[in-house]
């Protein structure tokens, strides 16, 4: 196990298993200007994100005391990616939280394991089945085109407007009032523009940014 010993100042996050999952959030966490531990039992894997933090480790086994070792208890955010090994990911989520880390989030593949995952006191994800339920609701809506969940049935989508928006101003389409949407974001001929005048007369063909019930985003789909 190729190791060093863990390091005493705080690390924003670590992330275990660099699988498809772990590996490009990794990167992205990365490339963001965040400090993060990486570990995995893979000597390959481990090389690949070498080139984006030093703190890369191989660990044959995710032992509370290997995980200590590495450093992972210095780490505000640990992410454990290792869903399909279910024994494994459940054992190493304990282990991570028995060290105190105060923010744990754990992949997970069913609900079942989830379920377990949250009893010991990790934060769940369903990369798979949240890709599958956003690609299912962009081919349902065509008018959608991708959309983040939030908490209480609250979303964050992007909608393409149509013909029948044209001509008419964002004052008088009055989202908030008709739909109950906020506009956080409006797109046309490749520019964004977040602070959205109320005086803007729509075109027809833009992107707009809202945020608000899943139900009045559905609404507003049908009804633009």
């Amino acid at each position: 196990m190729n190791k060093k010993k863990g390091t005493e100042n705080m690390v924003s996050y670590g992330v275990i298993g660099l699988g498809r999952f772990g590996s490009a959030l990794a990167r992205r966490l990365a490339e963001a200007g965040e400090e993060v531990i990486v570990v995995d039992c893979s000597e390959s894997k481990v090389k690949e994100l070498r080139q984006y933090t030093e703190n890369a480790y191989v660990a044959d086994e995710l032992s509370k005391e290997v995980l200590e070792e590495i450093g992972i208890q210095n780490c505000d955010t640990v992410i454990v990616g290792i869903g399909e090994k279910i024994d494994t990911c459940i054992l190493t989520t304990l282990n991570v939280v028995n060290l105190g880390v105060p923010r744990v989030i754990a992949k997970a593949i069913s609900s079942d394991q989830g379920e377990v995952l949250e009893k010991i006191g990790a934060e769940v994800v369903y990369p798979e089945r949240d890709m599958a339920l956003r690609l299912a609701r962009r081919l349902l809506t065509g008018s959608v085109l991708d959309n983040i969940s939030l908490n209480n049935n609250v979303e964050i989508a992007e909608v393409r407007l149509t013909e029948k928006s044209a001509g008419r101003s964002v004052l008088e389409m009055d989202l908030r009032r008709s739909f109950g949407l906020n506009i956080i974001a409006l797109e046309h001929n490749g520019k964004t523009d977040t602070e959205v005048d109320p005086a803007y007369i729509f075109k027809g063909d833009e992107i707009l940014v809202v945020i608000g019930k899943k139900e009045n985003i559905t609404r507003f789909e049908k009804e633009k």
